[in-house]
């Protein structure tokens, strides 16, 4: 059921080529939190590669199961003297960082920080750079984030490292923003109202395809610089990949009518109602469809060969990701990828509150489950699992939320049991998580102020205790009247919510190897 590229059938894509002296070579990933990269370095690391990667927060690294094994530098493309200090010593460099949900600028600062990286690179002597780019047509009117990323391959070419640039178009695998797109497009809706961009020809590919590529990419020769499109087997109008996921999913095919007045803006506003991708996503995603995107030749082929099994087809690559989200595998998601525009600041410790206004809100709860079973509650909750409590005043703050441009409940969480550092779990993000004991949530709701949850449970007895607390820095007069305002629904939210994480636990406890399950809007009986 793996949507990876696997070693079996294709190992001469996957081994390194140790340096002249014997070492492996060492492979710099900058990106390598993202959708691509999280799955590209244990692929790297399995092939033999030695890996750093860079990233603007080390702690979402080390929530990988790779983390422990790769060298970590804390920065981002743009800081000049992070990027310097993390090239040093490097043979492949893989670029794979694009301002896909940023505001006006990022075209920019995304040329700015190919520059940066581009002259770290020659600088530093690297042997090869490989940029993942767009798969577009040629001489037609290109959409800004598209016309940003030839530009960023271009400086790239420019740099004076030999770079190969992989031009691929839509991305299908468990967790690609792509894929849930047609997803829940096509769950949702039974009949679809569409732009007419739905009879343009695609030609997606698989994510193992992808990895397959970009792995092959660090070996090719060092007299290759250039741009080549990569591509699945199937071209298909976007409307067949939707009837293609309802065959796969078990669904009847739905009616399709391309309408002519939907704009990528109208369009992306349909898709962020119906789907969990938020606007800002979604308008590059639909924007990137305005054209027909073909290969426009094979000459990759002539670079990197063809897994030994082929490459994967569209259906399959479908029921592949499919068996990810069913067995809860999902190995990355665009979800856990950064919300620009959303507050990033950490929890301040409690001392540092002294002369802030700050309000919160605390709640304990006791229960005589053992500790483990409440930890499992809290890990828990969430995405499918719910608030366990009020479930219609969530789901109102949920599209209040996206009725303003954020992002809203409908972004739930990658893993039903587990959590990491850095993923998303509907509007908040894990900003700190001690497992077994603590876990903190950074809300990306739009908000006058900066908020959080944390959720503790601690050995107490024979049982244990659930502590609660959210806390919430207004921003000027509109955050104060903000917390005035839900002060109210605090008591059925935050207080059904603590006693009910305490029951879930006791009853979870009560009936040994049954799941925890969540109870969404009444305590377990």
């Amino acid at each position: 059921m793996d949507d990876f590229s696997a070693p079996t059938g294709r190992e001469p894509a996957l081994v390194a080529e140790p340096r002249d002296d014997g070492t492996p070579p060492r492979a710099l990933v900058i990106g390598a939190t993202g959708y691509i990269g999280g799955r590209l370095v244990p692929r790297l690391l399995a092939a033999g590669y030695a890996v750093r990667v860079l990233a603007r927060e080390p702690a979402r690294v080390a929530a990988f199961s790779w983390g422990e094994r790769v060298e970590t530098f804390a920065g981002d493309a743009t800081d000049a003297a992070a990027v310097a200090d993390a090239m040093a010593g490097v043979d492949v460099l893989f670029y794979l960082v694009h301002s896909m949900a940023a505001g006006s600028g990022f075209a920019d600062a995304d040329r700015r920080a190919a520059e940066t990286v581009a002259g770290a690179a020659r600088e530093a002597g690297v042997r090869r750079i490989v940029y993942l780019g767009g798969l577009h047509p040629a001489g037609a009117p290109l959409s800004p984030h598209l016309r940003s990323r030839v530009e960023v391959g271009e400086v790239l070419l420019g740099s004076g490292v030999p770079t190969l640039v992989l031009q691929a178009g839509v991305v299908i695998g468990s967790g690609s923003a792509s894929f849930e797109m047609v997803r829940h497009l096509t769950e949702v809706l039974p009949y679809m109202p569409a732009p007419r961009w739905v009879r343009n020809r695609i030609q997606p590919i698989a994510v193992r395809d992808v990895l397959h590529y970009l792995l092959g990419a660090a070996r090719v020769s060092p007299d290759v610089n250039r741009a080549v499109d990569i591509g699945g087997p199937d071209v298909l109008r976007y409307g067949q990949m939707m009837n293609g996921y309802a065959v796969e999913a078990g669904l009847h095919q739905r009616p399709i009518a391309a309408l002519p007045v939907l704009t990528p803006r109208l369009a992306s506003l349909w898709v962020n109602l119906v789907t969990p991708i938020p606007a800002s996503l979604a308008r590059p995603l639909v924007e990137s469809l305005q054209n027909e995107c073909v290969m426009k030749d094979h000459d990759v082929d002539d670079l990197i060969p063809r897994p030994a099994d082929g490459l994967t087809p569209y259906r399959q690559a479908v029921r592949m990701a499919l068996g990810r989200v069913e067995t809860d595998t999902v190995e990355t998601s665009w979800a856990d990828g950064e919300v620009l525009g959303v507050p990033s600041d950490p929890l301040p410790n409690d001392p540092e509150w002294a002369g802030k206004v700050v309000f919160t809100d605390a709640r304990t709860a006791h229960t005589s489950a053992p500790v483990e079973a409440l930890w499992r509650v809290i890990e828990g909750i969430g995405g499918e699992n719910g608030w366990y409590s009020s479930p219609v005043l969530w789901a109102i703050r949920g599209w209040m939320d996206r009725l303003v441009g954020g992002i809203g409940l409908a972004r739930g969480r990658r893993s039903r049991e587990r959590l990491g550092v850095g993923d998303a779990l509907d509007f908040w993000r894990v900003e700190a998580i001690e497992p077994g004991r603590m876990l903190r949530l950074r809300a990306e709701m739009k908000v006058p102020g900066l908020a959080w949850l944390e959720l503790r449970a601690t050995p107490e007895g024979d049982g244990s205790r659930y502590d609660q607390r959210a806390v919430f820095f207004p921003r000027g007069l509109a955050g104060r009247l903000y917390w005035l305002a839900v002060l109210p629904f605090h008591g059925f939210v935050f207080a059904g919510m603590a006693s009910r994480i305490a029951a879930a636990a006791q009853a979870a406890s009560d009936e040994p190897g049954e799941r925890v399950e969540a109870r969404k809007s009444e305590p377990p009986s």
